[in-house]
């Protein structure tokens, strides 16, 4: 079991065409946000901060590396949450670091967001104000599986 603490260490991540609507979903939970410990990709965390007017930890730009930042700080249990406002209908660059950081999100069974309407459940879930024991992948049977 792992613990995810009363305060979230929550990632914020947007391509381009769903930076605004990030940015909105943000300023309408900033209340919430504030309570927490916000990280986010570099362009993404500029116009966040600016918006919010609170502190937030960036990383470099995801197709700079930025996702693949994040997906370490996930697999070192630095964070606690994503909320990845990703665009389906066009196509990255990086699109293997993206998937990478889904993945280690989902391995590591951390709360992920991928679109408004599941940013809202969580972000409103009564789990967001405490701390929360969540199982973690058993990864030493993985690892001795491999030898």
């Amino acid at each position: 079991m792992g613990t995810i603490p009363e305060q979230k260490r929550i990632a914020l991540v947007a391509h381009d065409n769903k930076k605004s609507e990030l940015l909105e979903w943000a300023q309408f939970n900033r209340g919430t946000l504030s309570r927490h410990f916000l990280f986010a990709t570099g362009t993404t965390g500029d116009l966040m901060e600016k918006e919010l007017e609170q502190p937030i930890s960036c990383f470099k730009s995801g197709p700079l590396g930025g996702d693949m930042q994040i997906g370490a700080a996930i697999a070192e249990e630095r964070i606690d949450c994503l909320i990845f406002f990703w665009d389906p209908l066009e196509p990255q660059p990086h699109d293997p670091d993206i998937k990478a950081l889904l993945r280690l999100a989902v391995l590591y069974n951390i709360p992920t967001a991928c679109n408004r309407a599941t940013a809202d459940f969580i972000i409103s879930s009564q789990l967001m104000t405490g701390e929360y024991q969540h199982p973690t992948p058993d990864l030493d049977r993985y690892r001795s599986r491999r030898r």
